[in-house]
């Protein structure tokens, strides 16, 4: 089976709490550039609330001119948080129905390990393109965003 999803981990150097105060609140547009393919998150807009309440949602808008909405499906200070995406639209509205985000972040030492794990769900015919997408760029892409937000987490 072909893989649709990515992880990525760095360490923050900050305790858990500090660390999920940074990583719900971070700017989507300051660390989110284009790579490859894959477009740059320029804006956020239709916030409903703060990023840390389930129920909550925003829409992201993309370098393409493509659009998501981000909606909070879980949050538990300071050890995780997960958001569900939908309504893509571009590339990815053609290839995907959805995609699940889940930040994980645990005491390691002095700081906090924060694991990303990132999982596109395929529409049908489109499962072997998405995965080679998650190979060549997402995956890639997220060990390359990480790190600055654990170290800005880390401030």
């Amino acid at each position: 089976m072909t893989r649709t999803s990515a992880t990525a981990t760095a360490l923050a150097a900050a305790m858990p709490d500090a660390t999920w105060s940074f990583v719900s609140a971070h700017d989507p547009a300051q660390y989110y550039p284009s790579f490859g393919p894959l477009p740059a998150v320029i804006a956020v807009s239709d916030q409903t609330g703060p990023w840390t309440v389930v129920g909550q949602s925003r829409m992201l808008h993309l370098s393409d001119g493509g659009t998501v909405v981000e909606t909070i499906t879980d949050a538990d200070s300071p050890t995780y948080f997960a958001y569900n995406l939908s309504a893509f639209r571009k590339l990815f509205g053609r290839l995907v129905s959805g995609a699940r985000a889940e930040w994980r972040l645990e005491r390691e030492g002095d700081g906090t390990r924060i694991r990303w794990i990132y999982t596109f769900h395929p529409k049908r015919g489109a499962r072997p393109l998405v995965a080679l997408i998650v190979q060549l760029w997402w995956s890639r892409y997220m060990r390359r965003v990480l790190p600055r937000i654990a170290a800005d987490a880390g401030r």
